[in-house]
């Protein structure tokens, strides 16, 4: 009997990626995978075939992201006040204040975000007590634009039980203004006692996680994203992976990274707490392969971890270089540990002190024999040149995501506590590339506003911001070409995610996720790059995710279902 395909794209411009067949215009898919290409692939049409004609609309493998907080931007979007971080305090407390009109009188008023660059002001007692007002008698947290410092108001400082004499827990800080009084402004951990009383009084049900969890990555397949990398996986968002893969409701490659440690989120239990219960909750979609490491913090709040000083006077002590959250040594037991289990690690680092010190403990794993357990150097946008040759003698990726660095909010945030001569010299692509190293694509999202991947293409083809609103490019000579940004975030993500076996790109015998295009990105001006568009996603051979209204490119045929064949 003959092997006939149950789906056939006809009349396309499909880059498979894969080095065998790297362009066709037909693909095959049977029982959720890539059956056959090209010419192969229109002969396994059968009579209970469905063909679709594309009219010689691009296909390409579904992207991944190497690093986003999925079920956080889920939440958002369900649950949460969501205003971007480009808002004036006077806008943001107006936010607030027409958010608070929808809401039960007890009930948190939670979100974001609001951007770095406000920090000064918040930190103010007219400004909480504005914040006060605004929030009519209800306890308030709001994230900032980085996801790691917090604004409370005075409800909320009462509900955690933070005094103005509370003192700074390990790793974080609670600003105070010139008479000692607490301003609301949480650095780092000063915000988990805020974020526990939340999980405490008004907690999320594993249901309404695996809600926020599916909305997550129904937005991300409205950008062309099949497969992922949760930045920071808590216990309970493992579990609601499990619930939804069991009910057939996971439509995506969802890698996680298990919390070792936490200063920012409030998570519980953490480390081997979660690793414990990788093993049951792993499932078709969902791999538990990786913990995840927060080694510093970030460059505004001065808590990244340099090899040469912060600018003085910009609110930090003199000769302030901040720190890693742990000790070499502890570091090293968390990567040795680990390693002996085949688990992973991915590293937060944004200081080039904190990226130091990860490749000095990952030269002494793999001279232990471990070679195969994979490690992410997550953002690390500032590199010391004499460190860059070392991701690629080491196999540690650059997991990177461009819309923290390049010009925007977060890059002029930095520029404020950091000489200029280092503030423009973020995220070395071009010199890590011609090294060998693996860059791995992320958005980092809701950090960034979307997960656009083509934001983040443009980003690194052009080092310049896709909207436009921020002038200049950083770094330029640091630009790669196109079709090294599209690997990024296709078959380099995939290896470093090691979801390579099953995606990447569109082999025979891989899943069938794929996109189709509003756009051939090689035939267009690379400005208009970031107004791609996905009209259709599909994975594992069933599409998930159809634009509706959509304005076709001229000359190009909206995609259609014609009879079986």
């Amino acid at each position: 009997m003959k092997d006939h395909a149950e789906l056939l794209l006809i009349n396309a411009v499909i880059d498979t990626l894969d080095p065998a067949h790297p362009r066709v215009t037909s693909l095959a898919v049977k029982a959720g995978k890539v059956h056959s290409l090209g010419e192969a692939a229109e002969a396994a049409a059968g009579p209970g075939t469905t063909v679709i004609d594309l009219g010689g609309a691009y296909v390409m493998p579904g992207l991944l992201d190497v690093h986003n907080h999925h079920l956080l931007a889920g939440q958002m979007d369900l649950f949460e006040l969501n205003e971007a971080p480009t808002k004036t305090l006077d806008e943001l407390l107006l936010a607030i204040t027409n958010h608070a009109h929808g809401l039960a009188p007890d009930e948190w008023i939670i979100g974001g975000s609001w951007g770095s660059g406000l920090l000064a002001q918040l930190n103010s007692p007219d400004s909480l007590a504005r914040f006060n007002a605004a929030a009519g008698g209800r306890p308030a947290v709001l994230k900032d634009d980085s996801k790691h410092n917090r604004w409370a108001n005075s409800r909320a400082l009462e509900l955690a039980g933070i005094e103005d004499d509370t003192a700074d827990p390990d790793g974080g800080e609670i600003m105070r203004d010139a008479s000692g009084r607490a301003t609301g402004v949480l650095i780092e951990a000063g915000g988990v006692l805020v974020e526990q009383a939340l999980a405490r009084l008004q907690p999320l049900s594993t249901e309404d996680l695996a809600r926020a969890s599916a909305r997550g990555i129904e937005i991300l397949h409205s950008y062309g994203i099949t497969g992922f990398q949760d930045a920071a996986a808590s216990l309970p968002l493992m579990r609601a992976l499990k619930e939804l893969d069991d009910a057939e409701k996971l439509h995506a490659w969802v890698v996680t990274s298990m919390q070792a440690n936490d200063f920012i989120f409030g998570t519980a239990p953490l480390g081997e707490g979660i690793i414990a219960h990788r093993d049951e909750l792993r499932s078709e979609h969902h791999r538990p392969d990786f913990i995840k490491i927060f080694l510093d913090g970030v460059p505004p709040a001065g808590t990244a971890a340099f090899m040469e000083p912060y600018l003085s006077g910009v609110g930090f002590p003199d000769c302030h270089c901040g720190g890693t959250t742990m000790p070499a040594a502890d570091l090293e037991r968390w990567l040795m540990s680990t390693a002996e289990r085949g688990i992973s690690a991915k590293i937060h680092c944004t200081g080039d002190a904190s990226v130091r010190l990860v490749l000095d403990t990952v030269a002494k794993v793999r001279e232990a024999g471990y070679t195969a357990p994979k490690y992410h150097i997550a953002h690390g946008q500032f590199v010391q040149a004499q460190d860059i040759r070392r991701f690629a003698e080491l196999n540690v990726t650059a997991d990177i995501s461009p819309s923290l660095w390049f010009p925007g909010v977060i890059s002029e945030a930095i520029a404020t506590v950091l000489p200029a001569d280092r503030a423009s010299k973020m995220q070395p692509n071009r010199s890590l590339l011609d090294t060998g190293a693996r860059i791995a694509g992320g958005s980092d999202w809701p950090v960034s506003i979307s997960p656009n991947v083509w934001e983040g293409i443009y980003g690194l083809v052009t080092r310049k911001n896709p909207t436009g609103q921020f002038p200049g490019a950083l770094w330029p000579e640091q630009a790669i070409t196109l079709a090294e940004a599209i690997r990024v975030y296709t078959s380099s993500c995939a290896e470093a995610m090691g979801v390579d076996d099953v995606t990447g790109s569109l082999t025979p015998g891989k899943s069938a996720d794929f996109i189709v295009l509003s756009n051939n990105p090689y035939e267009i001006d690379i400005e208009e790059l970031p107004r791609i568009t996905t009209w259709q996603t599909w994975f594992a051979g069933s599409k998930v995710f159809e634009s509706n209204g959509s304005k076709y490119t001229p000359g190009v045929t909206e995609p259609k279902a014609t009879q079986p064949a």
